[in-house]
């Protein structure tokens, strides 16, 4: 008799549509919705809450259908993203799983219908939003939550038994994988009790827990993914500035060089724009503070190393670090630049007094 598999598959796609977004007046605008509370392992401590809940809204109370069986429901976060998570339950055997998730993996009609709930429901909230983005920056990725097992087993038996699959079902890959790669996957992975355990990668997720416990853990991935979106957002934009601000201190004018506009120009763009990015860098490193709990830390700083996260972080911060050499440099310039001129102005009048002295004793 071979084994009954019971559990999910969540699609989460998470766009990046403003630089914030205020809650309760999104909540005022849609007329619905919950502040959601984090609900991880019973032994959490109770501080370990987001600062500012994000906002949860299932689907059907905006009039936003089932798609292919998926259940809709968007969640608002304050730092400017909105998530929309498609999930629907499965039931089968461990190979039936496989082929699901195959074809999950492959379906571009998830995403289109994703990014059109997430439209419809920024129009919704528009005067909740600041400074709206009008092209979406995404991110994508797809967790399988088993739920129910017919036939009891460890998490390190059922690893042992099935790991070949699971493996093939998060690389989402037809044929088998080598024994490396395998194991390459199956070793990133973390369990609280004995039963349990989340296997995340940088694009899907294995979790077999209680329905809470997955819960919990698909939050956990979720808020990782909303992170890794904001830092994508911030490295991208980075980029684009330094792009501008070079060619701007490499262009030669007199004028310029003399009166100090072009690095007064540099400095002021560049220290607002290091201003605002550390805040909401900040703001969004801080939005869930974990540090008092140490599986819900853990779960965190794998599905963070996992997806990339620290890499993103880190390009982040050189870039800013980058923008603090331009801003000084642009300072020292101006005010070297600012003393040559007073140097001028000074030789000027010495010279003028000069010329008058000279003229007057020559009359």
């Amino acid at each position: 008799m071979s084994t009954v598999v019971s559990g999910s598959v969540t699609a989460f796609f998470l766009f990046d549509v403003a630089e914030a977004i205020d809650l309760e007046r999104a909540q005022a605008a849609v007329g619905s919705g919950v502040a959601t509370r984090l609900s991880p392992k019973p032994t959490t401590p109770s501080y370990v809450q987001y600062r500012q809940p994000p906002l949860a809204i299932e689907g059907r109370l905006l009039a936003m259908p089932e798609v292919e069986g998926f259940t809709v429901r968007l969640k608002a976060f304050d730092y400017g993203v909105v998530s929309v998570a498609l999930t629907r339950a499965l039931s089968g055997s461990w190979s039936e799983w496989l082929e699901y998730g195959l074809t999950y993996h492959e379906r571009p009609a998830l995403a289109q219908n994703a990014e059109r709930f997430a439209r419809q429901f920024v129009e919704r909230i528009a005067g909740a939003m600041v400074r709206p983005r009008s092209d979406f920056l995404s991110e994508d990725y797809l967790a399988f939550a088993v739920t129910g097992v017919s036939d009891t087993q460890t998490a390190d038996s059922m690893l042992a038994t099935h790991g070949a699959t699971i493996a093939q079902l998060l690389r989402a890959e037809r044929g088998i994988l080598s024994a490396e790669e395998r194991d390459e996957v199956l070793r990133h992975h973390i369990s609280y009790l004995a039963d349990d355990v989340v296997i995340p990668t940088w694009s899907s997720a294995f979790i077999r827990d209680t329905d809470a416990g997955a819960m919990a853990a698909l939050e956990i991935l979720e808020f990782a993914n909303s992170q890794l979106l904001e830092f994508r957002y911030y490295d991208r934009l980075l980029d684009a500035e330094l792009e501008q601000i070079y060619p701007q201190l490499q262009r030669v004018r007199w004028f310029d060089t003399w009166l100090s506009r072009r690095y007064t120009r540099a400095a002021r763009r560049v220290h607002s724009l290091y201003i605002d990015i550390n805040e909401l860098t900040d703001k969004a490193e801080s939005a869930l503070p974990i540090v008092g709990d140490i599986y819900t830390a853990r779960l965190f700083g794998l599905a963070a190393a996992r997806l990339g996260l620290t890499q993103w972080k880190a390009s982040v911060r050189d870039k800013l670090t980058t923008l603090d050499g331009i801003y000084r440099f642009s300072v020292e310039h101006t005010a070297m630049a600012r003393g040559e001129f007073l140097e001028l102005i000074v030789v000027l009048i010495l010279l003028l007094e000069l010329v008058l002295l000279l003229g007057g004793v020559a009359r």
